[in-house]
């Protein structure tokens, strides 16, 4: 019934749609109920701990026997630097005033772990039968041991040369991560986000440049944009946003709030709340800091400062000093559907649209 079936084949679902891994929103449940629904749901991992990846998989091993995916990433820790650290908690030393923080109380560190031995052995335990990975791929040794347990192998590319490096490297498919995307950048080869283009110029030159098959993600959130990354040359599509106005996505009420909002569609790239840009709706400290400023700590340490401001500002209501992540098409989310009602509706407007 799909113009291209190689995702489905590759992946042995029913509908080439993929619910990104969105790590906060995204556990069990969802990616249970868009696998059951024939997609391929995706655990997000990067903000797990071990013990808590252990314990997602398990529940979606006792709960579905279909495919689903298991991502991570692959960033590299970065060094710490007291001197930036210190720029950065004096440039928000006035909010810290202003909601009665001491400034110079201690600060939680960041938990965005890269893939490691650790989970690469929790991945040889539950054997996914598809990994994925951000920021790249992990080194050769990790991945050869992922390669090993039969699970498909993808990661996201935002440029031309970041496909073909993916390729060369063994990736089964590739996730093409346009400039609408929200959430973090998957870039790897480049630090100059300047230069992404948008999803509608990189998926046909992608697919022009790799022999695997291609997953359309950024901007995409109803049947229209699924029918024209197909158009396109896509196998499949990634679809985010769209995903967190279901249910199951467990999201804090002002970021909640801030997608159903007018100015949901005021989005912008910004690497204040982690270190890495990422996209998100513009709030109170985007204005003022400014979405991009080189005072915040490399990726993942710049969350860790701005910890207490959320924790003393969200219970308010507040999304001020939290990130709001979401793509540049929120608008277009249809809200009051489960996250499997929302894979089947998707894959039948598509269908129609298709003439299929």
């Amino acid at each position: 019934m799909w113009p291209d079936r190689r995702i489905q084949e590759l992946f042995g679902i029913e509908i080439p749609l993929i619910q990104a891994p969105m790590a906060g929103p995204c556990h069990y449940d969802m990616v249970i109920e868009v696998s059951e629904a024939g997609g391929l749901g995706s655990l997000p991992c990067a903000t797990l701990t071990p013990e808590q990846v252990r314990t997602e998989l398990g529940l979606i091993r006792q709960q579905t026997a279909k495919p689903f995916s298991v991502n991570f990433f692959s960033h590299t820790s970065p060094t710490p630097d007291a001197a930036r650290e210190t720029g950065w908690r004096k440039r928000l030393e006035p909010y810290y005033r202003e909601v009665g923080i001491d400034p110079a109380a201690p600060i939680p560190s960041s938990n965005r772990a890269p893939f490691d031995d650790e989970l690469c052995t929790l991945v040889e335990e539950f054997r996914p039968p598809i990994v994925s990975f951000h920021f790249g791929l992990p080194e050769k040794s990790l991945l050869d041991r992922v390669r090993a347990t039969g699970a498909k192998i993808l990661s996201s590319a935002t440029t031309v040369d970041e496909a073909r490096w993916l390729e060369d490297r063994g990736c089964d498919a590739i996730i093409a991560q346009g400039f609408e995307a929200g959430g973090h950048r998957g870039v790897f080869l480049t630090d100059d986000i300047a230069t992404q283009i948008g999803t509608f110029a990189l998926v046909p030159q992608v697919a022009d440049a790799v022999k695997v098959p291609v997953i359309a993600a950024g901007g995409i959130t109803d049947a229209r944009g699924i029918v024209a990354a197909f158009a396109l040359g896509a196998a499949a599509v990634q679809i985010g946003t769209a995903y967190m106005f279901t249910p199951q996505a467990r999201l804090p009420a002002p970021h909640a709030a801030a997608l159903r909002s007018p100015d949901a569609d005021k989005t912008a790239l910004t690497n204040l709340f982690t270190g890495r840009p990422a996209r998100g709706i513009v709030n109170r400290l985007m204005r003022e800091v400014g979405p991009i400023s080189d005072l915040a700590p490399a990726f993942p340490l710049a969350g860790g400062a701005l910890a207490p401001l959320r924790a003393k500002t969200e219970p308010q209501g507040s999304g001020d000093f939290m990130s709001l992540w979401s793509g540049q098409a929120a608008r277009l989310a249809q809200d009051g559907y489960s996250a499997g009602e929302l894979t089947k509706l998707l894959a039948a407007e598509a269908l129609a649209k298709l003439g299929r």
